[in-house]
């Protein structure tokens, strides 16, 4: 070798070489559903490793997603509701005669997360992400290690993947299924193409082409299939934004790069019409869903039939790469910030919308690494495990107890729209959006678990087994934090008794979780009793 050479050699960087960690369980997917799974895995004694893709942990709870989903609240029991017993006592609730705190600002969440992580004695390992090609390995039905994106090698003897994308079980082979089935396949009256879709819908006649006979951006040209079928149509993203009304912590919406007012013309027109049918115009919280959390804040969703909700946008994101999604995850935010700032700035808006706006900003104190914007794509719905049990609208509806239950859901069945169209009727109607009752039901076990001939030691407590109208009410995160202590407690079992997570004691199982304070039975409070009452007598 000569002098120049060598050199050059003693000039690379030093790389350092892959790490190779063992673990009884390895929790991949630092989202409420996760951090359960892991602390919940901790605590039954299991040497547990929880990897997080990017730095945040809570995934939407602590993104964004401040006002929960609660539906029935009495179903919500174990360490989901020490979550918000804890944000009670970060907010001294007590001094008012309340423990729970049901909302929160998202550092608070994200706060609590992490104490509940260091104090079960997780092992947490932040930017590790999948490999995107390759990063699972098996012998036969057995996950037996993982590859992150720096090379590091995760061994375990069970792992759960708690992403909202379920990218471990795609990479381990298990069947999964996105988009929304036909009504036949599980005999759901809900399924496939919406044909009434009352909610967030115009309900005014807008014409949904320019002055130029061509149509209005935002508008998809597709001709639907017919009402009930099948197709790949991905519920509605957004981003969960977090508004201050206080000045000194209130971050003014910014022009963002490439926008153009353009885009928001059928959001123009719709104020316009709105202003003229009603006499006055608009108010904020009739195009925006605005719902105040503590110290001046709000949390920000879609509201209506032109929001914050980026249709048609999600399409394809189940099985996009990561630079794809990363694209997506940008095409989002592009869209979110434009209309926001459409909405403060826009002079076809009309003034007092506009000065209503302006009373807010992005928080200051919110997501600081993220210029004040959420570090969470609000992912409604992704991948969904085909595994040993898919749970179909009959569990929400008629069939609500189950021989394994782990818990309890009670939220509406609800669906995002998946697509703006030119109705038959020739103006522009929005499609997909799913908004119906259901009864407080128990969630069987077995929707975690791959078909045992797949794998044998994972499981699923957030991408699980559900068609797209089970998946729409089960999908809040009260639940995926239900079912992250049910996969953890699970975990422990299939490790000690040395089965296959489908084989373990499902009666050991419901027996933990119910001493663990996990709800079996919904039983109403005196307080929602009175309220039915009162509801039956007027």
């Amino acid at each position: 070798m000569t002098a120049k050479a060598l050199c050059a050699l003693l000039a690379l960087p030093l790389l350092s070489p892959a790490a190779s960690h063992q673990f009884d369980v390895v929790v991949y997917g630092g989202t409420a559903g996760g951090v359960m799974a892991a602390v919940s895995a901790a605590r039954e004694g299991l040497h547990t490793a929880l990897l997080e893709p990017e730095l945040h942990l809570g995934g939407m709870v602590s993104g964004g997603l401040s006002w929960t989903d609660t539906g029935k609240k009495e179903v919500i029991g174990g360490y989901a509701l020490e979550f918000y017993l804890r944000v009670g006592r970060h907010y001294q609730l007590s001094r008012y005669g309340q423990e729970i705190g049901w909302i929160h600002e998202p550092h608070v969440a994200e706060e609590i997360f992490r104490a509940m992580v260091r104090d079960a004695g997780v092992e947490l390992f932040e930017q590790s992400r999948l490999r995107e090609h390759d990063g699972v390995r098996k012998s036969g039905a057995q996950v037996n290690e993982i590859v992150v994106e720096n090379g590091d090698l995760f061994r375990a003897r069970l792992f759960i993947d708690s992403t909202y994308e379920g990218d471990l079980m795609a990479q381990a082979g298990v069947r999964y299924t996105y988009g929304r089935e036909g009504r036949e396949q599980y005999g759901e009256t809900l399924a496939g193409v919406r044909d009434r879709t009352p909610f967030h819908q115009f309900l005014l006649d807008i014409s949904p082409y320019g002055s130029d006979g061509k149509l209005l951006p935002e508008i998809s040209t597709r001709r639907l299939p017919e009402p009930g079928a099948a197709d790949r149509a991905v519920q509605s993203y957004n981003y969960r934004m977090c508004f201050s009304e206080v000045p000194e912590n209130r971050v003014p919406f910014a022009r963002p790069a490439g926008y153009d007012a353009a885009r928001y013309a059928l959001f123009a027109r719709l104020l316009e019409a709105r202003t003229k049918a009603e006499g006055r115009a608009p108010a904020l919280n009739s195009v925006i869903k605005l719902d105040r959390i503590p110290n001046g804040k709000a949390d920000i969703n879609n509201q209506g039939a032109f929001s914050t909700d980026y249709i048609g946008g999600s399409w394809g994101y189940p099985e996009a790469g990561y630079a794809r999604r990363a694209n997506m995850w940008q095409e989002h935010k592009n869209y979110d910030q434009g209309f926001f700032y459409f909405l403060a700035n826009d002079p076809q808006v009309p003034e007092s919308l506009r000065q209503e706006m302006n009373r807010w900003g992005l928080c200051r104190d919110e997501f600081t690494d993220t210029d004040h914007w959420p570090h969470q794509l609000y992912i409604r719905e992704a991948r969904r495990m085909v595994g040993e049990y898919v749970m179909v609208q009959q569990d929400l509806q008629t069939e609500l107890t189950k021989p394994d239950p782990i818990g309890m859901g009670s939220y509406n069945s609800d669906s995002h729209n998946v697509e703006r169209i030119v109705g038959a009727d020739g103006f522009v109607r929005n499609e997909g959006d799913m908004q119906v009752a259901v009864k407080p039901y128990q969630i069987p076990y077995r929707i975690m678990l791959p078909k045992r001939a797949e794998v044998t030691n994972l499981l699923v407590p957030v991408a699980f087994s559900a068609s797209h109208v089970a998946y729409s009410s089960v999908r809040m995160e009260p639940q995926y934090m239900i079912l992250g202590q049910a996969a953890g407690v699970a975990a422990g079992l299939a490790i000690r008794g040395g089965t296959p997570v489908q084989g373990i004691a499902v009666a050991a199982l419901v027996e933990k979780l119910k001493a663990q304070g996990v709800v079996m039975e919904y039983a109403p409070s005196a307080q929602a009793r009175a309220n039915q009452l009162f509801q039956q007598r007027k």
